[in-house]
């Protein structure tokens, strides 16, 4: 299975400038390997989404996130997953315990993007966090985030969307709503990948607090960059991350997804179902259906 995630559609707007076939959340049975890697033969997988170039001196720190020569499955010179096959290098894998089944395991990649966040800086648990943002990866990021902290708000504008998210036990608020200069938020993590998300994320932020980036989104995004300054705002970019915790909290159930799948749906499907993940919640592929 595969899903479909908001870069996917930014891509299709031109985001990145890839040429080829997008998509890079994915969970697989492993079909081909090379001599070498034979033990991975018929495991369950997922994959970590950036190839490294294995020479330069972010890989060799470990860090092929930041490889200058890497390719990205989806994203960057390297065809993606919306396709009966696509290919990894065996050390971007992880095998898939029998406890958590396919549909969750789709869910891997994105949620070890918001675990991310933790890597980055400490989330105690008297913090208050926003979430800017109520689709799926901002529902995702609200549920890792609640995993620290009980004092989490999703801002968004579509009622079904903050119904669910309340659903998961978090607090809602509408986009809109009135945030007063005494209750602001320490942590406020912008996933809308609109424009208008980060002015948002700014607007609601306590002076020093931290602003954590997640929306990737083809253009630009215009901000009043004074207030980053005169309240000593640090901004915060974070993108991919770690498999391992992702897959705890996946098996554990403390990150709820299937309330977050609004269709799953075949290769061939492809139209319809770009267009209901623009204006629903997750489609996931189902590629040999």
């Amino acid at each position: 299975m595969a899903g479909i995630c908001g870069t996917d559609l930014q891509i299709l707007e031109g985001y990145a400038g890839f040429d080829g076939i997008p998509g890079h959340e994915f969970v697989g049975i492993v079909d081909r390997t090379p001599a070498d890697d034979e033990r991975w033969i018929g495991k369950r997988v997922v994959g970590e989404i950036n190839i490294g170039c294995g020479q330069c001196s972010w890989c060799r720190q470990g860090v092929k996130e930041h490889c200058e020569n890497r390719s990205v499955l989806g994203i960057r010179q390297h065809g993606g997953a919306f396709a009966e096959f696509t290919s990894l290098p065996a050390v971007n894998l992880h095998e898939v315990p029998d406890s958590i089944d396919d549909e969750t395991a789709v869910f891997v990649e994105p949620t070890a993007a918001a675990c991310r966040i933790f890597d980055q800086m400490t989330i105690d648990a008297v913090a208050r966090v926003a979430v800017v943002g109520d689709g799926r990866m901002g529902l995702l990021t609200a549920q890792v985030l609640h995993t620290a902290t009980p004092d989490v708000t999703v801002f968004g504008r579509h009622a079904a969307k903050l119904a669910i998210a309340r659903s998961l036990g978090l607090q809602t608020a509408t986009s809109d709503t009135a945030v007063s200069p005494s209750s602001r938020f320490d942590i406020v993590v912008d996933v809308t990948g609109r424009p208008e998300g980060m002015r948002r994320a700014i607007e609601i932020v306590r002076p020093r607090g931290t602003v954590v980036m997640k929306s990737t989104f083809h253009g630009e995004a215009p901000i009043e960059s004074w207030p980053i300054v005169v309240d000593e705002v640090v901004l915060l970019g974070s993108r991919c991350g770690p498999f391992r915790p992702a897959i705890e909290l996946l098996g554990s159930g403390a990150v709820q997804v299937k309330p977050l799948i609004s269709r799953i749906a075949r290769l061939d499907e492809f139209e319809s179902a770009f267009a209901e993940a623009r204006r629903g919640l997750k489609v996931l592929f189902a590629v040999n259906r």
